[in-house]
């Protein structure tokens, strides 16, 4: 079976196998992790891999569109394989980090008061709160 590694395919960027194990992990858990975290996932199937190679193919697939480098006030860069247009919630309880979609046919200008003739060409949306976790 196909996964979105074998089908990833990036104008311009050669898909290493660290690259493509690096991009696996994301696509994996989809749970936002740290360069850290990732790192931790990657060497279980690539011991031999190190950090700065983890943290050099994290650039080069945000560099190329391919996951989302997203920053929640002081903490460490996380990454996102998801690139639709959507927002994050960060549960405070837990820490982790969700994504959250918009609504189909909602636009911005429907609760945002833009400037008139505004054009939006980045949107970081970050909520911040509790899930009730029974």
């Amino acid at each position: 079976m196909k996964t979105d590694v074998d089908t990833l395919n990036i104008p311009g960027l050669r898909m290493t196998k660290q690259r493509k194990e690096v991009y696996r992990v994301l696509m994996e858990n989809r749970d936002h992790p740290t360069a850290a975290e990732v790192y931790e996932r990657v060497k279980q199937s690539t011991p031999g891999i190190s950090l700065a190679t983890v943290y050099n193919c994290l650039e080069t697939l945000v560099e190329h569109n391919a996951v989302r480098q997203v920053n929640f006030e002081r903490e460490s860069s996380r990454y996102c394989p998801n690139l639709n247009e959507h927002g994050h919630f960060h549960d405070e309880s837990t820490g982790s980090i969700l994504d959250v979609q918009f609504k189909k046919g909602v636009k911005l200008s429907d609760f945002l008061e833009l400037p008139e003739g505004a054009q939006v060409n980045n949107l970081d949306i970050t909520l911040r709160g509790t899930i009730p976790h029974n």
